[in-house]
């Protein structure tokens, strides 16, 4: 008797393991039919509520749109800036942890670096400090702004190859413009914070 009653109980189970799972495959006997359907509208009714967590005109998808407002004006009251002397450029930063710790220095105060030029393609100027580097070797053109062996910034106005850490690069100038800005003695470049909303 105790035998039998663990074989029904067994037998119990693996019905009930097999009807939960009809309802994720495709079955086509007539006899399972009944209950894939009933499992596909349960899944139907627990995935409703999904599709609309927060309904427009609630509390909470008024909070969470304020919130992320909040987040994105946070992001957009700033950005970093760059000067080569006087010149304001365009410089499209990269997305990395150098870049991040420039930024730090730059809400700070300004961060200005005394250039020199070099080897006939590029301005290099002392950060004051290391950042973090991921160094890959690449081969650069003009407009880019890269980290140099963690402490230093280079601006070129030439090409390159060698291993460096990308901080950027000035997207409103051409090669002659670069070329104007720095193959004609050293200069200062400048990276500040512009709170100014636009």
């Amino acid at each position: 008797m105790k035998t039998k009653m663990i074989f029904l109980a067994f037998c119990m189970t693996i019905m009930f393991c097999m009807s939960a799972c009809a309802g994720t495959t495709k079955n086509t006997s007539s006899d399972l039919g009944a209950v894939t359907e009933i499992s596909a509208s349960e899944n139907n009714e627990t995935e409703s509520p999904k599709e609309n967590v927060t309904p427009e005109g609630t509390t909470m998808y008024q909070l969470a749109a304020e919130n992320e407002s909040a987040e994105d004006e946070a992001i957009g009251d700033s950005s970093m800036t760059m000067k080569i002397g006087d010149t304001k450029v365009n410089v499209d930063w990269e997305d990395n942890q150098a870049v991040e710790a420039l930024r730090n220095m730059a809400e700070d105060g300004d961060v200005t670096i005394q250039m020199s030029m070099y080897g006939g393609f590029e301005q290099v100027g002392s950060i004051g400090q290391s950042l973090p580097r991921d160094d890959k070797h690449t081969t650069t053109s003009s407009g880019d702004v890269v980290l140099y062996s963690g402490n230093q910034m280079v601006v070129f106005y030439g090409s390159n190859s060698w291993s460096y850490t990308r901080l950027g690069h000035i997207s409103d100038k051409n090669t002659e413009d670069m070329t104007d800005l720095l193959s004609n003695g050293d200069v200062t470049i400048t990276i500040s914070i512009d709170y100014s909303t636009e």
